[in-house]
């Protein structure tokens, strides 16, 4: 593939679809099977393998491996995929493995995501929308991330974990349990410290919302009460069928490894 926008010294292969405006710098592998949407920027010594699907305007800086498969040892290198989507800034040495014919077959990753240095995302996991993963944060196969949420440096997510929406690591974390929308958490292992109050007032939650989620939280953390009866006890509260509410009812309703405490 020829473009001057290509660095003579990448190689693309003649089955990858590339769109006109794509950069690729210099010693970039690109693979058969993959796609790289428009306004795209892909720095040198990247690998993209396919089956990979990436969206517009993201950006992959050096020394990145994309869609390269798992090392899972039941993979049997069957054709599964990695699907990106737009407007994500994935930093130097991100590893992102494709996913498992035992799970979904795909890794994917929403939009407007920042995947900092060194950052690795095993197969078979979802990352939502305007999430970011600190350096060296790393996520074992099958892990979910939802919308928003952010994970410090160096935190550790075990397989098949649940992380809601809002959600805060500090650095360091183990996350061996499901982390419910909006809970903070840090240490090894991961417990659970507050809402992530400073959190959602930069994202516009209003001082009542951050009132009855700080209220919600101690039902679900300091009255000693199970997980379903704290759903239930915030199923009484008059927000209850609010929006903001319910996204964490339903992070609750969620969890099947059970919640970090």
């Amino acid at each position: 593939m020829s473009s001057p926008l290509i660095h003579p010294t990448a190689i693309v292969d003649s089955n990858a679809e590339i769109a006109d405006d794509v950069r690729i710098g210099p010693y970039t592998i690109i693979g058969p099977d993959v796609v790289i949407g428009e306004g795209s920027i892909i720095e040198s010594h990247v690998v993209i393998k396919g089956p990979t699907r990436i969206g517009k305007n993201n950006r992959i800086y050096q020394f990145s491996s994309v869609g390269e498969d798992t090392p899972d040892l039941k993979y049997q290198g069957e054709p599964t995929r990695l699907v990106i989507g737009d407007g994500n800034i994935i930093r130097e040495g991100v590893t992102i493995h494709r996913g498992t014919v035992q799970d979904r077959s795909e890794t994917t990753i929403g939009n407007d995501n920042l995947l900092m240095a060194y950052v690795h995302i095993g197969h078979d996991s979802v990352i939502g929308n305007h999430c970011i993963l600190v350096n060296n944060a790393s996520l074992a196969g099958h892990v979910v991330v939802n919308d928003w949420a952010i994970l410090g440096g160096y935190t550790l997510v075990h397989q098949f974990c649940y992380v809601g929406a809002h959600a805060f690591t500090g650095m360091g974390c183990a996350v061996g349990k499901d982390i419910p929308a909006y809970i903070m958490v840090a240490g090894a292992p991961a417990a659970a410290r507050n809402i992530n109050v400073e959190g959602l007032k930069r994202r516009g939650f209003s001082k009542e919302q951050i009132a009855d989620l700080t209220k919600a939280f101690k039902l679900i953390y300091r009255r000693g009460l199970t997980k379903e009866a704290a759903i239930e006890e915030i199923n009484t509260m008059s927000s209850a069928s609010q929006e903001f509410m319910q996204t964490l009812l339903a992070s609750l309703e969620a969890s099947q490894r059970g919640i970090v405490r």
